[in-house]
């Protein structure tokens, strides 16, 4: 169990592997999640387009506009 409470159910819509990092994308409902993490970490994970997986999200700053 994680302590950020911040979790959302999705499923991988792409994964774009660079020398170091890679861009994730989750789909979660109508809204698209956008994480870059190592290329280490998407390859240990094996993350390939149309796996669910789940999105946590923490963070100190959270910006809202209207």
């Amino acid at each position: 169990m994680l302590s950020a409470r911040n979790q959302f159910q999705g499923v991988i819509k792409s994964v774009k592997l660079g020398n170091v990092a890679a861009e994730v994308v989750v789909q979660v409902g109508n809204l698209e999640i956008v994480s870059m993490i190592t290329r280490g970490s998407a390859e240990h994970l094996d993350l390939k387009v149309g796996d669910h997986v789940k999105a946590v999200i923490k963070s100190t700053e959270v910006l809202i506009d209207k």
